[in-house]
């Protein structure tokens, strides 16, 4: 088929190459001119492990446009891949999605029109009513939600657990189905409010099981459990798995935090309050600040201290800042009188606060060498091959917090760091 992609963020630019991979015509188009510009030299403009190889390796089925008729020339599908970012009230911001919208007017030709960005519940029949108005009344509507996750998005995009078609038109629902072909997963196809809810509620739960496992880190280190030891057996259990128990400094990302606020948002305007989910909430944002104060008190207060923050994406695996805990855990640094010195392998912060005050490093070794204390932050595998022995002396004071649980206390305690843990007992506890 021939599909035109708006969007070459994370979701549309791993949408665009995957339907490539599988044997579409995919034309993508974005307003960012630098973005355009550097995929068409064959550069890609984010990190995300598998995706230039896939990008490199379609070409012949990729082209990129700025120019919105210029991508709907030939489709026959239309995909919605732009951001909604929360407003200032928690309500997602639906400007771009519009823009789309407004962009396909004289598009009489397209079978289909697809949103795969994350909307709140309502969006689709608010777009079905702008199609209508736009004279494009025979252009099917769908929504078909992502599940990718960066670092994974590549995979999680061919071998999905489900592909989800919110429609009532059976042409809609016939043209996502084809554009899946090759990949291995059922397709579920139901009404457009619930697939619209149904990722909202996915990255809720998945935000929940986090927090959830962060409140029994916080009673372990009071009561002598060892939280990872308990979230193994836990874990086990079939009706509850292993996946997002790992206690920590908490979620960020562009879909947690965004996804979570504005399900939230959504049943506060419905009139309902979501009292668990606020709470969800709650727990995340405490959680990095627990982690300043505890190095905090370990110190003996953070004027003048000099703090090593040993990762700062929102997660391994991408270059993604958005919403990530170290940019919290950063600025309340400062705030304290902190300086502050940070590794990442792959992300470059926007030169803005916090990070326009604080000093990045080449190696983890040298940003630790000299400081009052060291806090991993993001659970980049490259930290488990630190030669930590050399740390140990370089450093002014011994002082090591493994925000992720990363590293062996045994080992960490043998080499003489003050090794403090997340929910671990036996180790001094954030």
């Amino acid at each position: 088929m021939r599909v035109c992609v708006f969007g070459a963020g994370y979701i549309g630019l791993v949408t665009a190459a995957c339907f490539a991979d599988l044997g579409h015509t995919v034309a993508v188009r974005d307003i960012n001119p630098g973005t355009v510009a550097a995929l068409r030299a064959g550069r890609t403009p984010l990190y995300e492990p598998g995706l230039a190889e896939l990008l490199a390796g379609n070409t012949e089925r990729l082209s990129f446009t700025l120019d919105a008729g210029e991508a709907l020339r030939h489709a026959d599908v239309a995909y919605v891949c732009v951001d909604t970012p929360p407003t200032a009230a928690g309500d997602a911001d639906l400007s771009r999605v519009f823009a789309v919208v407004d962009s396909l007017r004289g598009a009489s030709h397209l079978k289909a029109v697809v949103v795969k960005s994350t909307v709140p519940v309502g969006t689709g029949a608010q777009v079905r009513t702008a199609l209508d108005a736009a004279g494009l009344r025979h252009v099917a509507y769908a929504a078909n939600p992502e599940f990718t996750a960066e670092g994974s998005a590549v995979a999680n995009f061919l071998h999905p657990d489900r592909v989800v078609v919110g429609t009532g038109d059976e042409v809609a629902a016939t043209c996502v189905s084809e554009l899946h072909k090759g990949v291995d997963a059922p397709v579920v196809v139901m009404d457009v409010a619930s697939a619209e809810m149904v990722k909202l509620t996915a990255n809720a739960l998945l935000a929940t099981k986090i927090s959830f496992v962060n409140e029994i880190a916080n009673v372990c280190g009071l009561v002598g459990a060892d939280v990872v030891e308990v979230a193994r057996a836990v874990g086990m259990d079939h009706r509850l798995g292993p996946h997002f128990l790992e206690a920590g400094i908490g979620w960020g990302g562009s879909c947690f935090p965004k996804d979570s606020l504005a399900l939230k948002q959504m049943a506060g305007n419905s009139g309902y309050t979501p009292q668990l989910l606020s709470a969800v909430i709650e727990v995340n944002d405490l959680q990095r600040r627990r982690a300043v104060q505890r190095l905090k008190t370990a110190l003996g207060g953070l004027a003048g201290a000099r703090v090593a923050v040993l990762g700062v994406t929102f997660k391994p695996g991408t270059d993604d800042m958005r919403e990530a805990p170290s940019t919290v855990v950063a600025a309340r640094l400062l705030a304290e009188g902190a300086e502050v010195r940070y590794w990442d392998p792959v992300a470059v912060p926007a030169d803005a606060h916090p990070w326009s005050s604080c000093t990045r490093m080449a190696t983890p070794a040298a940003a630790a060498d000299g400081a009052d204390a060291a806090i991993v932050v993001t659970q980049w595998p490259q930290l488990l091959d630190v030669d930590w022995a050399a740390v140990r002396p370089a450093m002014r004071r011994p002082v090591l917090l493994d925000g992720r649980n990363l590293l062996d206390p045994g080992t960490m305690v043998r080499l003489g760091f003050s090794y403090m843990a997340v929910g671990r007992a036996a180790y001094e506890q954030l």
